[in-house]
């Protein structure tokens, strides 16, 4: 298994020290760790869910965009941030593994090691109206 990048190890630290929502994908788009505080807005823990891979999370939580319609993974904030390595914000809805349905508020933003140097990328979520 190859080591991860020292900027995802601290991002990771970080998630585990906040108590707001923090996901954190490496730079294939594989789901390394999502905190405490993401674990309440999705239904499961990181240890029920483990490491995946873009395909499955993008569509695990069935994302809609505020009008109900379902939100095609290439529109996701984590996508745009991992494909276009910038920074991306929307309002969207999920079903948590839990059942519920919540509206959450999502701002990505792609991490470098180096300026040319991507690493990955981080949301970061909370509930909204």
């Amino acid at each position: 298994m190859q080591q991860k990048d020292i900027v995802l190890i601290l991002a990771r630290d970080l998630a585990e020290h906040l108590s707001s929502a923090m996901f954190l994908v490496d730079h294939d788009g594989t789901l390394v760790y999502f905190n405490e505080g993401a674990a309440e807005i999705l239904g499961k823990s990181f240890s029920d869910a483990g490491e995946m891979r873009m395909e499955e999370w993008s569509r695990q939580f069935s994302p809609m965009g505020p009008d109900g319609d379902p939100l095609e993974p290439n529109r996701l904030p984590l996508v745009i941030a991992l494909r276009e390595r910038v920074p991306a914000h929307t309002n969207l809805r999920i079903e948590g593994a839990d059942g519920v349905s919540r509206n959450i508020a999502v701002t990505a933003i792609p991490l470098f090691a180096r300026q040319e140097d991507f690493v990955g990328a981080v949301a970061v979520f909370w509930e909204s109206e």
